[in-house]
């Protein structure tokens, strides 16, 4: 199921932002596909409630893959848009991701330093150890949140901001997010998805300058939903 505007999950919004809980399958901008991109969705759903004529503006801050969901924050004005992405090029947006990996790691914990080269050919990313012409250094932090009989789940926070960086560089360590055929998983998913949501952000408001922190939703998937009963289990709630 794609997001409509009818079924658009809004996490916030005021005169500046709006940040939505993206589906997988939804893709946040336009591409070859000539599918229609959820910045598309968006501007219809402000359209239609704030019952302006034409189109509505709408900055799109960062982007998420389309097999992925997760939180995507949109700017609802050109200095809004400005400001936050004078906030990514400062590394002041914190985002943080959840991935349900094959396997287990073996470190609780770890930073993973990769140099990565895009081939825009076939859209995939492959890492080096060491740096190379037209490579990019690539870092994340991880920690283990859940162990499950073949899948773990993992809590990431990225230093950098690389082409399909948390796909690659997990598939390097032997530990394919579930579903990514791309990056070496065993099979897909029934959605055609991947199990990588970006579950939290935290950033100071760009006009208003208080803290926004928002947390999004796990998609309603089988596996998902295990890895929340479990969680709120261990959590005795």
């Amino acid at each position: 199921m794609h997001s409509t505007i009818d079924n658009l999950q809004v996490l916030f919004e005021d005169n500046h932002l709006i940040v939505i809980n993206k589906r997988v399958g939804d893709i946040v901008q336009g591409d070859i596909t000539g599918d229609e991109p959820l910045s598309e969705v968006v501007k219809a759903y402000l359209a239609e409630k704030y019952n302006k004529p034409g189109k509505a503006f709408l900055g799109v801050v960062h982007r998420l893959d389309r097999p992925t969901s997760g939180l995507v924050v949109f700017a609802k004005t050109s200095k809004a848009l400005e400001r936050m992405n004078k906030l990514l090029r400062e590394k002041s947006i914190e985002k943080t991701y959840w991935a349900l990996v094959e396997g287990h790691p073996d470190a609780n914990q770890g930073t993973l330093r990769h140099h990565l080269k895009k081939n825009p050919r076939n859209n995939r990313s492959t890492a080096y150890v060491k740096e190379s012409q037209d490579t990019k250094l690539a870092v994340l932090h991880y920690k283990k949140l859940l162990d499950l009989d073949r899948y773990t789940l993992l809590e990431i926070n990225l230093e950098t901001g690389r082409h399909h960086q948390i796909r690659c560089q997990l598939a390097v360590i032997g530990h394919p997010i579930k579903g990514d055929l791309k990056y070496g998983s065993k099979r897909s998913n029934k959605d055609g998805g991947i199990l990588l949501h970006a579950r939290r952000i935290k950033f100071i408001h760009p006009v208003k300058k208080a803290e926004i922190s928002l947390e999004a939703s796990l998609p309603q998937s089988p596996l998902w939903q295990l890895c929340q009963a479990e969680l709120l289990n261990r959590q005795g709630l």
